[in-house]
């Protein structure tokens, strides 16, 4: 049974596997956006826009608000905390594998 940590990881790397979403994220670690703001900077189409944001947001990495007619973002980095959890598991995990072939490889010499 998968549970909905893994959901949340899957969704996140989801999201993250895109450029276009990643450099969204980056704009919003200055400020809050309108869409139109966030979207700016990239030639695509509306459309497009709307599904990148819909993205960012199953993946729970942007917040959403609607201010009269006006939707503005802003990024939520609290997905971000278990993803990073997870890469230092295996991040730590890498380490002591090439710690131990090091020694091993030392021995041997």
């Amino acid at each position: 049974m998968v549970n909905n940590k893994e959901i949340q990881l899957d969704r996140v790397f989801s999201a993250l596997s895109d450029s276009t979403r990643r450099e969204m994220l980056l704009r919003l670690t200055e400020t809050d956006m309108s869409i139109t703001e966030l979207s700016e900077p990239f030639g695509i189409t509306k459309s497009a826009i709307t599904k990148h944001i819909k993205i960012l947001e199953n993946a729970g990495l942007l917040r959403r608000t609607v201010e009269g007619r006006v939707h503005r973002c802003r990024l939520d980095p609290e997905p971000l905390v278990a993803t990073s959890q997870w890469m230092t598991f295996y991040k730590q995990f890498w380490h002591n594998k090439f710690d131990a072939l090091d020694t091993f490889l030392e021995k041997k010499n």
